[in-house]
């Protein structure tokens, strides 16, 4: 899911590379539409309009993601959004919406894809979560709060389906140079004081990430379920 752009982008093609069929969600008809032309790879690509957290499209989605590809083997919930306001300038409306895309949505896709996965003999989902979820960001309250409760319910899943042999694990980006962290990396000197705070002083790659995310859903990770991997550069050690 959200894989028109950052790292949902880096992931479809990560996994295409690697030889997986790769359906590929996004709100973002148009920008979908270009990272599916991109892939220039239509028999082993699908391209799916969906807010995931409306749950009737999530259904459709992974109803389409079957009659195509017979079977589901990896979810990778990565859509999410984010809203740069202090708490006392969040609206509900900002709130509602943080957690819709990035709680609700990995729990319908969850629920929606999970019977799929465990038909075929079980499969692995990976949550994007982030380093919000750990330590404390300011201008990020809902979304901090959101993916804190992701981080949760990665722990509560990965219990409930493990004899299904289904994994699931969560991913913690530090900052990433994608689209959604643009508003950070904008002024240079708030992107230095920013990376002060990573002993690797950059900001990570969408493929970066990618790899991690891989690994987590192939079955070179297969006794690997309930855990919480950092992508940061460092920036959780200090």
């Amino acid at each position: 899911t959200g894989a028109a752009r950052g790292i949902g982008v880096a992931n479809s093609k990560r996994f295409f590379v690697e030889g997986w069929n790769v359906a590929l969600l996004d709100i973002e008809a148009e920008t979908l539409g270009q990272t599916f032309k991109a892939l220039a790879s239509p028999d082993n690509t699908l391209a799916i309009e969906c807010d995931v957290s409306d749950a009737k499209a999530v259904g459709f989605a992974i109803a389409k993601v079957s009659e195509r590809f017979g079977r589901l083997d990896a979810l990778v919930n990565n859509a999410g959004i984010a809203i740069f306001k202090p708490l006392l300038e969040t609206m509900q409306a900002d709130w509602d919406r943080v957690l819709a895309v990035n709680l609700t949505g990995p729990f319908l896709c969850t629920q929606a894809a999970a019977p799929l996965i465990r038909e075929h003999g079980g499969g692995a989902i990976v949550n994007i979560s982030s380093v919000a979820s750990l330590v404390g960001i300011p201008l990020l309250s809902a979304y901090a709060a959101s993916k804190g409760a992701l981080d949760a319910l990665t722990r509560s899943i990965a219990i409930d389906y493990a004899t299904d042999g289904i994994r699931c694990n969560v991913v913690n980006p530090g900052l990433i140079d994608t689209p959604m962290a643009a508003p950070l990396m904008a002024n240079p000197d708030q992107l230095g004081s920013i990376l002060s705070h990573y002993p690797i002083r950059r900001p990570g790659k969408p493929e970066e990430v990618a790899n991690m995310v891989l690994y987590l859903a192939s079955d070179e990770s297969a006794w690997v379920t309930g855990g919480t991997f950092r992508i940061d550069g460092g920036m959780t050690v200090w």
